[in-house]
């Protein structure tokens, strides 16, 4: 059990500093063209912004699971590399179809990689969200007229 527990939690560390990563290489991405981003047109940035923030998004995600793929792999619990990614996908995104299940002495893995999902998605919602407000609201502000 405290095997299951140890390697989970480094898991969840790992996935959760690589989406932090993410995060951080968007954040200057976005933040660089910050200027180009109040220029008008706004509408079309701001969707642009949308799409780059979904792609780095979907990236992140598919990078997590595909980390907990491979270490399902590498501790040889499925027969094979698509059944261990088709695992930690439903896991990850808390689908769960129980069609395939982990060993016994291993499952609270499952579990760990569902909290990890979790957590992600919240995460990931909280980003998108402030991401596109702190740029909609850089954009109404340069519409304003300067004072002095």
């Amino acid at each position: 059990m405290f095997t299951q527990i140890a390697v989970g939690s480094f898991m969840l560390v790992a996935s959760i500093a690589f989406a932090a990563l993410t995060f951080w290489l968007l954040e200057h991405f976005l933040t660089q063209a910050g200027g180009w981003m109040t220029r008008r047109p706004h509408r079309p940035k701001l969707v642009m912004a949308l799409i780059v923030s979904s792609i780095a998004i979907l990236g992140q995600v598919t990078v997590s699971v595909w980390m907990w793929a491979g270490l399902l792999w590498w501790l040889d619990l499925f027969g094979s590399l698509e059944l261990s990614v088709y695992f930690a996908l439903t896991c990850f995104t808390t689908l769960g179809f129980g069609d395939v299940l982990l060993p016994v002495e291993w499952r609270l893995l499952g579990g760990l990689a569902a909290t990890n999902g979790l957590v992600n998605i919240g995460v990931v919602t909280a980003v998108m969200v402030e991401t596109l407000r702190f740029i909609r609201m850089n954009q109404i502000q340069a519409l304003r007229p300067k004072a002095g």
